[in-house]
């Protein structure tokens, strides 16, 4: 970088003189330019900068600024050192991601001598374990080294690694046989060790979403799981003191009892001076200062603080923060606090260690030193507006050019944007040159006079020298908001979510194809002819069991119609379950036989095909002001594809809340009014048509395509103008609710159809809809999907998009559920406030909504309060929604008009009151208004005593606080099917059969019938169902428990080896276990080889194999498809080994002693009766 500058001294920040403890310089016009001014400070003068600043938000802003700059790759080394984000003395635990980050630093810290470390002020007062605890903890892995696995394992539990099923967070643990998974604290993905014997064999970084494995590596640095010692030692300590310095009741206190147990309380890093301090003398007072070390202690010689603006005046706030919670809990003597000096430095000793040694402080205005301050040559950039509605949209960006001297980077926050903004510019002449990143571009050997990078800056910013202007999308769209960068994670298969038995709890309902609904009590293994075989044991009315061989699993299906309590149960051997599935197989008939007609229909309906005018449209998709996750882009992709294929598209976007599937609306109705089609938006609540209107109209403000929607605010007069113009085709897009599907609404040349909200609409609208969908296109957006959505896209009638990538760095949703508290409450607000965010709370009542604002504000006197709700006037309406947007509220007082409301990035807590009154959906609806951006976000949800809620309700709570997972509002789709019954898969016939036999077997049905009438037969319930081969080699073919512990697991693997529907699918189940949990036992490479014959036999027509020690015999079905030559030749060849037995039997004389030897005559013999 060095070579570029003529005169290096005037921009390299100075330090501090020799003989001057400080050194000042003047704030820098942006976060952008600080960061650019202390990259250069750290390169040039080789030393560790300690980067204070004032809160988490702009500690976050200057680590991505410094990463941009640097290129990501620079010499300098860039540590973060992120703040918990919990409330003073909370009652949890920070999430693991974090403490990962945090430890990672430490142990890096001590070594470093040159580079940038940033830290907000309030972290930097926390008190932290001693150095020599951490580097104790740290261990490395390495191949080769001998390898105790009891003793590893209880290493890691003793230093705060959690024992789980599977690894997924940062601190998890799992032992499965010789295999050890790991992901170790500060690593970037968990590791799958491998023992051979008794040393490690290889280690492999997995994802942790497919848990598959990745790259080899030699070796990997363990750090200690927690920032607390939970070994035994140190928990004695910790216990000890708790006696020795409260008055604490042992029994009650489930600090002390969690301790007792091994288990780490949560909160336990508010109490960690307990942990390290010495015993102490009878009378003597200890400093507690000394069992802690803090930050500085961790610095090498020689680093220097440089503070940020405001940073002292924000330590000394949250000092007085940290004395309020302190004043507020320390009453409660079931969980006595430690005072506030102990865990954090008070703002007067920070102020003596920051004057230690030489400092750094940035002056703003407010500084008492700001007129010695060295300015550091940077100008806040120009603002150049770029409009779409001028003839030259360019104009002030060209005169700038014109006149300034030095060179201009445009700064791009994707390679998405900087492709949209090189084509926004071309029109107008202006040709940036490309460069790779804004490292490139300032290196002395660029000269390019205006170029473009990807380069997500918080804000631009001008140099003197080099003479440099960087321009973000700031200067260009003032208006713009911008928003966050994050990491990206794989999403699940939505067929596993359905059919996967691994949440089987003992006695939930079970539905077996022949017998019928019955409750899962186990798995068991039972001798039989002598071998051990795993069963799945069902429990019948009367007490009758079942017990179902493993490769038999195809046959049972999760129950999934009504509550586990009113499932039914049936008899074994009784008529009730063959009528129930009679009746069943009829209406899916008629089903299937409706939804091939309708997609016949649109099969037949050719010449659908939209245009795509991509001059037109690139630009327009340009200008989504966020980044596309992975998911939203292949939905896109997927919609437009559709919409240009000349067959009708029917496709379902299911997508989290927040997740981005409006935009995938946006440019469908974009593409489809471009090429003059018009496009109707259906909604379900006005305030969401009204909210949509704004959406669209302010995407297509600037093109020709006219938007208008028709709701219950306009005058019957306006609406009956609109409805005209509609039919003359003078509009464009038309919003409105379910008054469009009425039938005075006529379209001169309707194209596309957007359902919003799905869930939300009756039976009635849905058949209304179904009469257009053999004609226009038709789109689907939901969270949670209905049942009957799922059972068509599973069936493969309704193409299904899943958006379950999270925009990222989005933490899951904390959810609550407790009875009303005051100081639970009152400490939800502050949590909230404290960190500049809003709330919403909900309280489902209009008539006491005036009542509750003012005992919230007695709670919560800090708080500015406004209420929403469906009653009042349209315009005062809107005018809180857009006050609490703009910050001028920070919380909300509403009714469930908030359900489908405008997205307020800043609002992470939900208070939900009588949550017990709200249906699953619903409630994940809810919670999915916060936790859109990348800070923790809590729901709490307030219900009354528990005895007075109806097991439905519970059951629902239960369900929603399990399930706080990203994307999961697909998985709580399956789950409300279950609550609520799957009665409303078949419209307007509300039929009983979904609750007798279940939605997967029902779904199952559906499928078998879609398929044979496919293949031109009628499905006949009458006739039996060929269940396929059943293959006996008397051998054990299971997977052995001490191969694979957790039953979920082994129960959801048998299941897909069942299902399998080739030796492919079966070899890559091979090759995913192999790899998750080390090499195949004998028993379960029988148990695929089993598996792989019984595809072999069904298809060529083969009921039964069964071949023990003296051999055995083959069953064939009535018309098998084998070669009947080869069967006569080989009886006649040898008689005495082969002989038929009746018609279909044939009999076998081998002495087969091993299974092996079985398993090769069964395939020989298959082979020499395959048909040639």
């Amino acid at each position: 970088m060095r070579g570029s500058m003529k005169t290096p001294d005037s921009s390299v920040p100075p330090l501090p003189r020799r003989g001057q403890q400080r050194a000042f310089w003047r704030a820098p016009a942006s976060t952008s330019a600080l960061a650019w001014s202390l990259l250069r400070a750290a390169s040039v003068h080789g030393r560790l900068l300690l980067v204070v600043a004032r809160d988490n938000h702009h500690a976050h802003q200057l680590e991505s600024d410094l990463q941009t700059l640097s290129g990501g790759h620079g010499d300098v080394p860039m540590l973060v050192f992120p703040d918990w984000e919990t409330l003073p003395y909370d009652h949890f635990s920070p999430h693991p991601d974090i403490v990962s980050q945090r430890l990672s630093t430490l142990n890096r810290l001590p070594q470093l001598t040159r580079g940038l470390v940033v830290v907000p002020v309030q972290t930097l007062m926390q008190r932290l374990p001693p150095l020599a605890w951490i580097a104790g903890q740290t261990f490395d892995l390495q191949v080769g080294q001998r390898f105790d696995l009891d003793a590893e394992k209880r290493r890691l539990e003793a230093a705060g690694y959690r024992n789980v099923p599977q690894v997924l967070d940062p601190g998890d643990f799992a032992v499965r046989g010789g295999l050890l998974d790991v992901y170790p604290m500060g690593a970037d993905a968990p590791f799958r060790v491998e023992l051979f014997d008794q040393d490690i064999e290889s280690i492999r970084s997995f994802d942790p979403e497919s848990q598959r494995s990745l790259d080899k590596v030699e070796a990997i640095r363990m750090l200690p799981g927690r920032e607390v010692p939970l070994d035994e030692a140190a928990r004695e300590r910790a216990m000890e003191a708790l006696g020795e310095r409260f008055d604490i009741d042992q029994r009650r206190s489930s600090l002390y009892q969690d301790l007792k147990s091994g288990l780490s309380p949560s909160g336990v890093e508010y109490y960690l001076p307990l942990f390290f301090e010495p015993p102490r003398g009878r009378f003597g007072e200890r400093d507690a200062g000394d069992a802690t070390a803090t930050l500085f202690d961790y610095l090498p010689e020689g680093a220097l603080p440089v503070l940020a603006p405001g940073a002292l005046a924000a330590a000394d706030h949250a000092w007085a923060q940290i004395g309020d919670r302190y004043e507020q809990r320390r009453h409660d003597i079931e969980r006595p606090l430690l005072p506030p000096a102990e865990l954090w430095l008070p703002p007067d000793t920070l102020r003596e260690c920051l004057n230690r040694g030489e400092r750094v402080d940035v002056a703003d205005d407010s500084h008492a030193q700001v007129t010695q301050a060295v300015a550091l040559g940077d100008q806040p950039a120009p603002d150049l507006p770029v409009s779409t509605r001028e003839v030259d949209s360019a104009a002030a960006l060209k005169s700038f050019l014109g006149s300034y001297p030095g060179r201009v980077l445009l700064a791009a926050d994707s390679a998405g944007r900087r492709e949209a903004l090189i084509d926004l510019l071309a029109p107008t002449g202006l040709k940036p040159q490309v460069v790779a990143d804004f490292a490139g571009f300032i290196a002395a050997e660029n000269d390019a006079r205006f170029a473009v990078a990807v380069a997500p800056l918080d804000n631009g910013f001008a140099l003197d020298a080099p003479q440099v202007t960087i321009l973000t999308e700031r200067q260009l769209f003032p208006e713009r908001a911008t928003q966050p960068r994050r990491a990206r994670r794989a999403g699940r298969e939505p067929e596993a979510i359905i059919r996967d038995l691994g949440e089987l709890t003992e006695g939930a309902p079970i539905v077996h194809e022949d017998h019928g609904v019955g409750r899962y009590r186990g798995l068991v293994v039972l001798e039989a002819g002598g071998q051990p075989a795993e069963y799945l044991e069902i429990e019948y009315a009367k007490g009758d069991r079942l017990y179902v061989p493993v490769a038999q699993l195809h046959l049972i299906n999760r129950y999934s119609g009504a509550s586990p309590e009113t499932a039914p149960l049936h008899s074994l051997g009784g008529e009730a379950w063959t009528r129930a599935k009679k009746r069943a197989a009829e209406k899916v008939r008629d089903v299937a036989a409706e939804l091939l007609e309708i997609q016949a229909k649109r099969a037949a309906r050719a010449g659908l095909a939209i245009d795509i005018d991509r001059a037109m449209y690139e630009p327009f998709a340009a200008a989504f002001p966020f980044e596309e996750t992975p998911d939203q882009h292949s939905a896109i992709e997927a919609v437009i594809r559709d919409l240009s294929s000349s067959q009708p598209m029917d496709r379902v976007v299911c997508g989290d809340v927040g997740f981005g599937k409006t935009e995938v609306a946006v440019r469908a109705a974009f593409v489809a009014a471009a090429a003059g089609k018009q496009v109707a938006l259906l909604v379900p609540t006005t305030l969401l048509a009204e909210q949509h209107f704004r959406n669209f109209s302010d995407r297509f403000a600037d093109w020709p395509i006219r938007v208008e929607v028709l709701s219950r605010f306009k005058s019957t007069k306006e609406i009956k103008a609109e409805l005209e113009k509609v039919a003359r085709g003078e509009i464009d897009v038309i919003v409105g609710t379910h008054r469009l599907l009425q039938p005075d609404v006529k379209f001169k040349d309707l194209g596309l159809v957007i359902v919003d909200e799905e869930q939300r609409f009756g039976v009635r609208q849905k058949e209304a809809l179904k009469a257009l969908r053999a004609n226009v296109h038709l789109l689907t957006l939901t969270a949670t999907p209905i049942p009957r959505t799922l059972n068509m896209a599973m069936a493969g009638i309704r193409d299904l998009s899943i958006i379950a990538t999270p925009p990222a760095h989005r933490l899951a949703v904390q959810t609550f559920v407790s009875e009303w508290d005051d100081s639970l409450l009152r400490e939800a607000f502050q949590r909230e406030l404290a960190r500049g965010g809003q709330l919403y709370f909900l309280h489902n009542d209009v008539e006491s909504i005036g009542r509750m604002q003012r005992e919230l504000q007695e709670l919560v006197p800090e708080a500015r309060i406004g209420i929403a709700h469906g009653q009042m006037p349209e315009r005062e309406l809107e005018k809180v929604m857009v006050d609490f947007q703009k910050q001028r509220f920070n919380v909300l007082l509403s009714t469930t008009i908030i359900e489908s409301g405008i997205d307020i990035p800043n609002a992470n807590t939900i208070v939900i009151n009588r949550a017990d009154r709200f249906g699953l959906a619903q409630l994940h609806q809810l919670r999915g208004r916060v936790g859109r951006s990348h800070h923790r976000a809590y729901a709490y949800l307030v219900v009354p005593d528990k005895r007075s809620i109806t097991a439905d309700a519970q059951k629902r709570l239960d369900a929603i606080a399990s399930m706080d997972e990203l994307g999961a509002g697909f998985t709580l789709a399956t789950h409300d099917l279950e609550i609520r019954g799957a009665g409303e898969l078949l419209g307007e016939e509300q039929s009983g059969q979904m609750a007798e036999v279940g939605f997967s077997l029902y779904t199952e049905l559906l499928e078998r019938a879609v398929r044979s009438i496919r293949q031109g037969k009628l499905p006949d319930a009458d006739e039996p169902e060929s269940r396929g081969a059943e293959v006996e080699l008397h051998a054990p073919a299971l997977i052995p428990d001490d191969y694979l512990p957790d039953v979920h697991t082994r129960l959801t693997l048998y299941k897909r080896i069942s299902a399998a529907g080739n030796a492919d699918g079966l070899r890559e189940l091979q090759v995913e276990m192999i790899d998750r949990f080390g090499l195949l036992p004998d028993a379960a490479k029988q148990l695929f080889a089993v598996a792989e014959m019984k595809l072999q036999a069904t298809a060529m027509g083969i009921r039964k194999i069964d071949l023990g020690e003296n051999g055995g015999r083959i069953v064939f079905e009535a018309t098998p498809r084998i070669d009947p030559m080869a069967l006569i030749q080989l009886i006649q060849k040898q008689p005495k080994l082969y002989a038929m037995d009746g018609p279909d039997k044939l009999r076998i004389k081998l002495p087969l002693p091993e299974a092996a030897d079985r398993l090769n005559a069964a395939r020989g013999l298959m082979a020499q009766l395959t048909q040639g």
